[in-house]
C-alpha cells in the first residue's frame, strides 16, 4: 500500500489542488501543538521544497520537512513521531486501529479484574483511580502474587478487619507505588537511550562535576542553533517597512514608467539593552552559571547588556572578565557576594534609583532567581518600580513550575511578571530563545 503522503500527490493531481495546502496546515497544526515553530513563514517554506521534490518519496518528503520544522535533535525526535502519526500508509492506519482497539479491550478486561481482586471483606479497597490503573497494568505474575497474599490473610482480616485489613492495604500500596515509579522511568526512557538528550532534561542543580563540561557543550550547540535561526529570520524578513514613493516612483522611470519594482523604507532599528540581576548567593550559583553562558553565548542578547550579581549586596560585574565564563565562580567569590543570603528587595531597589539610571523603557531586566527572599513585602514594591522603569521584565526561575504553588514569593513574582520555570537545559534553552528573539 503506497504512503498517505503519495496518495495525497495523487489525489492532488485528480481534485482540487487545495488540499495539498489544507494538509500540510493541518501538519502545521500538529507541530505548534506539540511545541514546535510552524508559523506562516515555515509552512510556505515547505509548501515551497515539497513543490520541488515531490510527493511519492515517503523519507524523501520526511528529510526536507525536518530541515524546515526541527532544528535541535529533541524538536527533531518530536518531529519525527508527528510525521510518523500523520503521514501513514492506509494499511498502517488500519492495523494501528486494530491495535489500539485489542489494547483498549484488554485493558478494559485488566479493569474490571482489578475491580474485583480489590475487594476485601466485600468492601472496596481504599484507592484512587490512578492506583487501580497502575495496579492494572501490573504484569500478571506480581498481580496473582499479592491475590495469594489476600488469600493467606482473608479469614484473619474477617475476625479482625481494623488489624489485618490495613496490614492488607499497606502491602498492596506498596506495590502499587512501585508500578507507578517504573512507569514513571519508563516515560522518562529517554535519558537512558541518549544520553546527552537525556542531559538536556536533567535538574541543572543535580549536575555532577563530571557532567558540567558536556552541559557545557549542549549549551553551546543549542546557542550557536538560535544564533543561525534568527539570522535566518532576519536575512528573509525583507521589507518590513512602509512604501517609499519616492524612491519607486524614480525606479519606474528608469523603466518606462511600470512599477513592478518596490521600495520600501527600512524600519529604525532600535537597539534594546539588556540588564541582568544574577541571583549568587549559595544555592543559585550553579543555575546562574549556566544560565549566563548560555546568553553570552547569543548574539542578539548579549550585545549591550549590564550584569549585576547579588545576594545581601548588589554588585556590578565586569563584562569583559565574564567573557571567560570557566572563571566565573572565582570571580563571585571574589566580589564578596557568594554565599550569602538574599535580598531581592535590597537588589532591584539599587538597580531603580541607581545614577545615571540603569533602567529606562528601551531596558529589559533579567532576574535570575528562585524568589527566595528575607523581605518578601519589599521585594514585591521594588519589582513594581522596575516594571514601571523598565520596558520589560522577565524572570528565570529554577524551581519547577509544578512547586510554585508551595512557594508564596513564587506565586507573588509570577503573578506580576512573566517567570519562566527554567530547571533543566531544555527548558532553559526555550526561555533564551524567547529572550533572544525579544532583544533582536
Amino acid at each position: 500500500m503506497p504512503a498517505t503522503v503519495a496518495a495525497i500527490a495523487e489525489a492532488i493531481t485528480m481534485t482540487d489542488p487545495s488540499v495539498y495546502t489544507r494538509k500540510i496546515a493541518a501538519f502545521c497544526r500538529m507541530l505548534r501543538l506539540e511545541g514546535l515553530t510552524a508559523g506562516p513563514q515555515e509552512t510556505a517554506d515547505a509548501c515551497r521544497i515539497l513543490t520541488v521534490v515531490g510527493m511519492e518519496d515517503r523519507s524523501r518528503v520526511k528529510t526536507a520537512l525536518r530541515t524546515v520544522f526541527a532544528k535541535t535533535r529533541e524538536e527533531q525526535e518530536t518531529f519525527e513521531r508527528v510525521f510518523d502519526g500523520f503521514f501513514v500508509s492506509e494499511e498502517a492506519m488500519r492495523r494501528q486501529a486494530e491495535e489500539y482497539a485489542k489494547r483498549e479491550r484488554e485493558m478494559e478486561q485488566a479493569r474490571r479484574q482489578t475491580e474485583e481482586e480489590l475487594l476485601l471483606n466485600g468492601q472496596p479497597m481504599d484507592f484512587d483511580d490512578r492506583q487501580r490503573e497502575a495496579y492494572a497494568t501490573m504484569p500478571p505474575e506480581e498481580r496473582q502474587k499479592l491475590r495469594s497474599f489476600m488469600d493467606r490473610y482473608k479469614e484473619s482480616a474477617a475476625r479482625n478487619p481494623d488489624l489485618y485489613s490495613n496490614f492488607i492495604h499497606s502491602v498492596f500500596a506498596k506495590s502499587i507505588l512501585e508500578q507507578q515509579m517504573l512507569m514513571e522511568d519508563a516515560a522518562l526512557g529517554c535519558g537512558s537511550a541518549d544520553p546527552e538528550l537525556g542531559l538536556m532534561y536533567r535538574d541543572i542543580s543535580e549536575f555532577k562535576d563530571t557532567e558540567i563540561p558536556k552541559a557545557i557543550a549542549a549549551i553551546q550547540t543549542v546557542a550557536q542553533q538560535i544564533n543561525g535561526e534568527l539570522s535566518a529570520k532576519r536575512s528573509r524578513g525583507g521589507r518590513g517597512g512602509k512604501l517609499d514613493f519616492r524612491r519607486t516612483i524614480r525606479k519606474g522611470l528608469e523603466t518606462g514608467g511600470s512599477f513592478y519594482r518596490l521600495s520600501f523604507r527600512k524600519k529604525r532599528h532600535r537597539k534594546k539593552r539588556l540588564v541582568i540581576l544574577c541571583d549568587v548567593s549559595g544555592s543559585m550559583v550553579q543555575f546562574s552559571e549556566f544560565a549566563l553562558r548560555f546568553i553570552q553565548s547569543l548574539n542578539h542578547a548579549s550585545e549591550s547588556s549590564r550584569i549585576f550579581l547579588f545576594s545581601e549586596e548588589l554588585v556590578e560585574a565586569d563584562v569583559f572578565s565574564l567573557e571567560n565564563m570557566d572563571k566565573f565562580r572565582s570571580y563571585v567569590k571574589e566580589s564578596g557576594t557568594y554565599g550569602r543570603g538574599t535580598d531581592v528587595g535590597k537588589a532591584l531597589q539599587k538597580l531603580c534609583t541607581a545614577s545615571p539610571p540603569v533602567l529606562n523603557d528601551a531596558t529589559t531586566l533579567l532576574v535570575l532567581s528562585d524568589t527566595k527572599t528575607v523581605d518578601l513585602p519589599k521585594a514585591l514594591q521594588a519589582l513594581t518600580e522596575a516594571k514601571r522603569l523598565s520596558g520589560r521584565v522577565l524572570w528565570l526561575n529554577p524551581i519547577p513550575a509544578h512547586k510554585w504553588q508551595y512557594l508564596r514569593s513564587a506565586q507573588a513574582v509570577a503573578s506580576m511578571c512573566h517567570m519562566a520555570a527554567c530547571n533543566d537545559l531544555r527548558s532553559l534553552s526555550q526561555a533564551c530563545r524567547r529572550l533572544a528573539q525579544l532583544q533582536d
